[in-house]
C-alpha cells in the first residue's frame, strides 16, 4: 500500500508563496527602516550644523529691581555677527525683561557680561536663542 502525500515534496518546486511573501516583507521593511534612519540622521545633522551661533548663560546676578547682569559665553564663526536674545521673569513667571544683544567681534568664542533692563525684580534669566545677524527666526 502506498502513502498519500498531502502537499508537494519539500524543496522540489522552490519556495512556497508564504516564504516568498515573507522575504518581500523583510526586504521592504529593511529598505523603509534604512530610509527612516537616514532621514532622522539628516535632520539632526542639518539642525546641529545649521546653527552658526550658540551661547550659554554662565551665571547671572540680580543687581536691582530694574537690572540683571548676565555672563554669556558665545560661540560663533569669526566672520559672523551673532545676536542672542535673553528673557527674564519674576517670581510669578511673568516676563519682566527681554532684549537682543549683538556680538560683532571677529572672534570664535566671546565671554561677555551684558546688562538686561527689567520692569520689575527678576528671579531668573533664560537664553531664548542665538542666530546670525540678518537671519529670520
Amino acid at each position: 500500500m502506498s502513502t498519500v502525500r498531502e502537499g508537494l515534496p519539500e524543496g522540489r518546486y522552490g519556495r512556497s508563496a508564504d516564504e516568498r511573501a515573507d522575504r518581500k516583507l523583510k526586504i521592504v521593511g529593511s529598505v523603509l527602516g534604512v530610509g527612516l534612519l537616514a532621514l532622522v540622521g539628516w535632520i539632526g545633522w542639518d539642525y546641529v550644523g545649521g546653527q552658526s551661533v550658540s551661547a550659554e548663560v554662565i551665571k547671572f546676578q540680580i543687581v536691582s529691581d530694574t537690572e540683571v547682569k548676565v555672563h554669556l559665553e558665545v560661540r560663533k564663526d569669526a566672520s559672523v555677527t551673532g545676536v542672542c536674545t535673553l528673557d527674564s521673569q519674576d517670581a510669578d513667571h511673568s516676563e519682566v525683561g527681554r532684549a537682543d544683544f549683538t556680538f560683532p567681534q571677529k572672534e570664535k568664542r566671546i565671554d561677555e557680561v551684558v546688562t538686561l533692563k527689567t520692569t520689575a525684580r527678576a528671579t531668573m534669566v533664560e537664553l531664548v536663542g542665538c542666530q546670525a545677524a540678518g537671519t529670520a527666526r
